[in-house]
Order: structure tokens, then sequence, then C-alpha cells
């Protein structure tokens, strides 16, 4: 039976994994390599600078102290027993969306998957706690059992936002290119017992820009929005532009 990577950045625990994990066992064995606590918002960090450890939780599902890059290198050349045919990493509590994907744990752990030429699939569950992620993982079995069928272009990955919503409240699919989210008051002051003033990164207002064919506005209407996503980060334009306008 053909091999499928499962991962995350919220740790092995989260039910978010355990959903996807269940959703996708039944197109092949679907093998859990992931963190062992939170580690949301690392991006595509790898640990270099101490040795990880893997431990074995029960079969087929394997943790380790680091990010969800670690997981997934270490789990494609040391834990696995061939290569996957597909990777999944989620499904995580909240959505990945616009500036966001460059901050997510989520989606680089399919990035490193498709750095290694594996299909790969980053799902997100757009909505606020409690998370029922039911939903979440009949589309991912889904939209799992078409990358199967159909593959991915090359060098790209996808990544899934899933309305929390009732099935018949998900208007369909939409094909959707990444927005531009940005925070406004995101950095909060705080005072320790000894009135030294610290730093807190995160909450503040969201706002939006980038037209109709976005993944946050696909979302706002009520549908899954599925954004592909390249490996190469060349602007292909402003190349173009220095070629013509920077005369050295």
């Amino acid at each position: 039976m053909a091999c499928i990577l499962v991962t995350n950045d919220d740790g092995v625990y989260g039910p978010g994994i355990r959903a996807l994990h269940d959703a996708v066992r039944h197109l092949g064995r679907a093998i859990i390599v992931a963190p062992e606590r939170d580690k949301s918002a690392v991006s595509h960090s790898l640990t270099m600078n101490r040795p990880l450890r893997v431990r074995q939780l029960e079969e087929d599902v394997y943790t380790l102290d680091g990010t969800p890059t670690d997981c997934v290198s270490i789990g494609l050349n040391k834990v696995l027993p061939e290569k996957p045919v597909l990777l999944v990493s989620g499904i995580n509590p909240g959505p990945n969306l616009g500036d966001d994907i460059s901050y997510s744990g989520t989606v680089s752990a399919a990035i490193e998957g498709t750095m290694y030429n594996i299909p790969s699939l980053a799902f997100s569950l757009a909505g606020e706690a409690p998370f029922d992620f039911e939903i979440a993982a009949g589309v991912a079995w889904k939209l799992a059992s078409m990358a199967l069928q159909f593959g991915l272009p090359e060098n790209t990955l996808l990544n899934i936002n899933i309305p929390q919503r009732k099935p018949e409240d998900i208007r369909g699919i939409r094909f959707t290119r990444q927005g531009k989210r940005i925070y406004k008051n995101a950095i909060q002051e705080t005072f320790d017992p000894w009135g030294r003033k610290h730093y807190w990164i995160g909450g503040g207002t969201v706002h939006w820009s980038g037209g109709g064919d976005t993944d946050e506005s696909a979302l706002s209407e009520g549908f899954i929005s599925v954004t592909p996503i390249q490996l190469d980060l060349t602007n292909h334009a402003g190349r173009d532009y220095l070629t013509e306008h920077w005369k050295m």
C-alpha cells in the first residue's frame, strides 16, 4: 500500500491532524510525523543547532522535537519506509491566507514536500473556536483523492482554506490567488511585575486588499479557497524591468 505523510504545525496531539489522518488513511498507509508541541508561525525553519529526537507514540504515529519542516525532512529520509505518493499538512485551526502564508508552518511543511517532488496539500479551517473538523476532513479526502488521480502542476503545492460552515452553506470551490493581508496595531506593549516594558506580537485589526479572485474573498463568500503556490519566487516581470532599466 502506498504511503501518505501526514504532518502539521500545531503538534501531534492536535485534533486537526487526527481528523486529517482519518480522512486520508483510506487512500493509502497514512503515517503521522508531527512536532511534539505547537510550532505555529515558525515558517520554513530547520533546526540546525541541536540534534533532533524521533519518538514513536503508536503504530504509524511519530513525533519529533522540531519544526514542521524538520518533521517532513526527517520523516521522508529516516522514518517512512518509502517515498510517499502524497503529503498532507493540517488541518490548521484557523485560516492561512494572504501574507500569513509566509509565516505558516502548515504551508511550509507542504513547501518542503514539494521540494522533494511529492504532491503536497496544506489544509486550514477558517473559523473560530470551537472548531469542528468533520466537514473539513471530508473536503481534505476529496481534494487528496483528486491530487492522487490528476496530479499537481510541477513545483506547485496547494494552500486550501475551508470555511467553517454547514455543508449546505459551502458554495463550492474557487481556485484563487494569494491576497494581501496587513495587520494594524499588531504589536502590544505590556509590563512585567518589575515595570519593565515588553512587546507581544499578535492581534490587531486586519486589512485586506487584492480583489475578488483572492483567497480571502472566496472564503468571505462561502467558498473553499484552493490557491496554487509555486516554489519559484522569482518576479519575472521585475527581472524584465531591471534588465531594461537598470543599465550597469
